[in-house]
């Protein structure tokens, strides 16, 4: 059994709980962060000496933390070869994507323009600040826009853990209140992720409880 500690309104989060939802693993998860405190106490320290979440325990295994490593931990262990392949090049080609995701787009993303558009209060807000760093996205959505032209999928002809690192947050780019280049490839794409359950349930969800609370 996984046990699992993080908010369900954390991005990380919602990668992690799309991910074993598409391996259709049991899990328990436990609340922490933001609003649910617990990180700050000496047990989770002891899970977490940076005291962020997800933190993932794998029945009574040592604590993961991470949450590429917990991705990466989960598609060895559980997913089938076409999610993560056992051919080291093969599963490269899909890591080097998940990487890509996770360091160009989810970084450029979650704390330049999520945090300044919908955790900043209004009134605090830059925008200059926040147009330079959706140029800065926009051009990581220009590489991916060319490739699954080309693939259908972010790594390939198949959906793969590049996926969940790269279309996380893509419910959170396409709801909230910036301005948006035509993107007819990723529109597709995202519309695609939409129709899994599995994304609803966990990535398209609220985020309403994180406004104005940086």
């Amino acid at each position: 059994m996984l046990e699992i500690w993080g908010r369900r309104t954390s991005s990380n989060v919602q990668a992690l709980m799309w991910c074993v939802s598409e391996l259709k693993l049991e899990f328990v998860r436990h609340d922490a962060g933001h609003v649910y405190g617990l990180t700050d106490t000496q047990a989770f320290g002891e899970l977490n000496p940076n005291r962020t979440v997800p933190v993932l325990r794998d029945d009574d295994g040592p604590a993961i933390w991470e949450t590429s490593a917990i991705l990466r931990y989960l598609a060895g262990r559980f997913a089938p070869n076409e999610f993560w392949p056992d051919d080291a090049g093969e599963r490269a080609q899909v890591d080097k994507w998940a990487e890509w995701a996770k360091i160009n787009v989810a970084m450029a993303f979650t704390g330049p323009i999520f945090w300044r558009v919908v955790r900043i209060p209004e009134a605090d807000r830059n925008p200059t600040a926040i147009a330079e760093a959706l140029d800065d996205l926009h051009d990581k959505f220009a590489i991916a826009e060319r490739q699954i032209a080309i693939t259908g999928w972010l790594a390939g002809s198949h959906f793969t853990l590049a996926d969940i690192q790269f279309g996380h947050i893509l419910y959170r780019y396409f709801n909230i209140e910036i301005n948006r280049p035509d993107w007819p490839i990723l529109q597709r794409y995202f519309d695609q992720l939409m129709e899994r359950d599995q994304y609803r349930e966990h990535v398209a969800i609220s985020y309403d409880k994180l406004r104005g609370s940086l």
